[in-house]
């Protein structure tokens, strides 16, 4: 974009900085913006885009400085406190001051989308899914093709969470440093029960194997002092106690870890107190002939029962847990209705990424669903059962109508082979169970139906491999992968240039003159009572950006504690020629005793002259 032809006329500058801005050229946008506030120092559209512009270059400290500035210039401005908001939520500490700038932009102007759109965001950083989708609701009656509102209203179907979602935004202190703190308790949980399953499953081999059972057992309790020592090194490095019980609530798996690091610790040093007193060759056998038989268990089988008991928990937590989350993050929220979201706004890459991993998402419900069908005619006892693997294709079907990807479809699979693999095994599986199923109904021979339930068998394990190489083709390159932690925000996504980089609204010289000069100015305000009029003293100022300062009674001071949106009228003083109306916010300011009203509508009508004057009624 080219300078402006009139380069002293300080709004051209920002037309081209918010031009610049549209084709993704911050720096030039920044050097436009710069250019406009040099020309004038006072209008706060400039503060704005120059804030706009240093976000955008990842300058978040200088982006505070410039959106402080457009507030400072037009407290009132939605735009201006939409800006500052936005910018400080990257900030760490800065959430209620976001959330409080966020609050001012919606109240000054809740017919715009944006600053709902930036409740929402703010309540799905801290997690709070169903204020966030309220607030995307409200943005979307607004502007119902909102990228942002839509996009981000799909994650609170998904019930999203953030990377770091062990930390509240509300706290004060860096996230850097919860981060280390997070990691340092994976670490210790990992590691520590890393070794305890190693170490029982020493002390299972000298005890049981070579009948060395003291020896195993004060092995095995040195190994609970070298724990000891890797739990203070590891608590050693955290340096924020007092919010790891906030980090343990707010972090479901953290809080997983370390309890089952716990109690495996606690399984562990009971392992080592009932070892049991037989050996392989001895007492295996029987136990396992006793199995069928319970009134010839002895106590010693008991025993060693609930030692095999912890022997498990202390070696497979690892497993137990993986695989409890994986089935937990999987059928976590809704995620046709985040399809149906994601696919309502055109193509572009965070909707398309988002996109992805809800399918992924759906393949893995699929999977399991699979294997539930596959496990029915075992536990109903009835082979026919597995015909219901015909539920699959139609829950495909469900889901490619209703989330909205009757045309996308074939574009994301093309784009995704290892989603189109999972896919068509899934559908394969299917197809599968239902010959199983089918083959005592028809006759078929049994051969067929082992067929079958092999062809299930592969086709699961295909899905599974199919994930495992997109994840780590995903590693490797270092872009999205398969899961839900590849989950974005959208933030300023899409062509749609964001709400606060509107232009402020200007006043003509001749509004200027007007409000001036002129003693009849009206302010119209709403009170308890309804709509009400105040004759207003004076107007003391007109700033050069637009701002009106106002001398008015204690209720109108009052009613804009309330309802900060007025308007005020004035007729023009001099030759009567025409009327002006502005709408705006009205912030009281106690230290120079007056209202400062930031125009968001201007509005300008002529008198009708003498010939549009009607005529008197004649008298009889």
């Amino acid at each position: 974009m080219p300078s402006p032809r009139d380069r002293s006329d300080p709004r051209a500058w920002c037309v081209v900085a918010v031009a610049r801005l549209a084709r993704d050229l911050p720096e030039g946008a920044l050097e436009a913006a710069g250019e406009a506030v040099a020309r004038d120092p006072d209008g706060e559209w400039g503060h704005r885009l120059v804030s706009l512009a240093h976000e955008r270059l990842g300058r978040d400290s200088e982006a505070v400085v410039a959106a402080q500035d457009a507030v400072r210039l037009a407290p009132g401005s939605w735009a201006a406190r939409l800006r500052l908001g936005s910018v400080l939520r990257r900030l760490p500490g800065r959430w209620r001051d976001a959330w409080s700038q966020a609050q001012h932009a919606v109240r000054f102007a809740p017919e715009q989308p944006d600053p709902h759109v930036l409740i929402g965001d703010l309540a799905l950083l801290r997690g709070d899914h169903r204020q966030a989708a309220a607030a995307y609701h409200a943005a979307l009656r607004r502007e119902e093709e909102h990228p942002g509102a839509r996009v981000n209203l799909g994650l609170a179907h998904l019930r999203w969470g953030r990377p770091r979602d062990h930390h509240d935004p509300v706290w004060s202190v860096d996230p850097r440093e919860t981060g280390l703190a997070r990691r340092a308790l994976e670490l210790w949980a990992r590691q520590v029960r890393l070794l305890l399953a190693l170490c029982l499953a020493a002390v299972a081999v000298l005890a049981f194997w070579y009948d060395l059972r003291d020896q195993a057992r004060i092995g095995g309790a040195a190994v609970l002092l070298l724990a000891a020592a890797l739990t203070v090194r590891r608590a050693r490095q955290i340096t924020v106690w007092r919010y790891v019980p906030g980090m343990l609530a707010r972090d479901l798996w953290l809080c997983v870890a370390v309890s089952v690091t716990v109690l495996a610790v606690a399984a562990y040093a009971a392992a080592l107190l009932t070892l049991p007193a037989w050996t392989l060759a001895d007492e295996v056998v029987p136990l396992v002939a006793a199995a069928g038989a319970p009134e010839m268990v002895r106590w010693d089988d008991v025993v060693g029962g609930f030692w095999a008991g912890l022997f498990g928990l202390v070696l497979f937590n690892g497993v137990a847990v993986t695989s409890l989350r994986a089935f937990a993050e999987t059928w976590q929220g809704r995620p046709v209705r985040a399809l149906a979201e994601f696919t309502a706004v055109p193509p572009e890459r965070v909707g398309r990424r988002d996109t992805d991993v809800t399918l992924w998402i759906i393949a893995a419900r699929l999977w399991f669903l699979v294997v539930l069908l596959a496990l029915l005619p075992a536990v109903a006892a009835e082979p026919r059962a597995a015909l219901a693997g015909a539920c699959v294709p139609i829950a495909m079907l469900y889901v490619r109508r209703r989330g909205g990807l009757r045309s996308r479809l074939r574009e994301i699979l093309r784009e995704d082979r290892g989603l189109a693999v999972a896919l068509a095994f899934l559908l394969a599986a299917s197809a599968a169970l239902v010959l199983a199923g089918a083959v005592p109904v028809l006759g078929l021979r049994p051969s067929a139906g082992a067929w079958a339930w092999w062809s299930v068998a592969a086709a699961l394990v295909v899905v599974v491999l199919a994930f495992a190489a997109r994840a780590a083709r995903a590693w490797w390159r270092g872009s999205a992968g398969p899961w839900r932690a590849s989950l974005i925000l959208c933030e300023g996504c899409g062509p749609r240039l964001p709400g606060d980089a509107g232009p402020s609204v200007a006043l003509s010289p001749e509004v200027r003159r007007a409000f001036t000069y002129s003693r009849g100015v009206v302010l119209s305000y709403t009170d308890a009572g309804g709509p009400r009029t105040l004759a207003v003293g004076a107007v003391t100022s007109v700033t050069r950006s637009g701002e009106l300062r106002l001398i008015a009674a204690e209720d109108a001071w009052a009613a804009a504690e309330r309802d900060p949106r007025v308007a005020v009228f004035v007729a023009d003083p001099i030759g009567r020629r025409f009327w002006t109306e502005v709408r705006g916010i009205a912030l009281a300011d106690p230290a120079e005793n007056v209202l400062r009203v930031t125009p968001k509508h201007v509005m300008v009508g002529e008198y009708p002259g003498r010939h549009e004057a009607r005529p008197a009624p004649r008298r009889p």
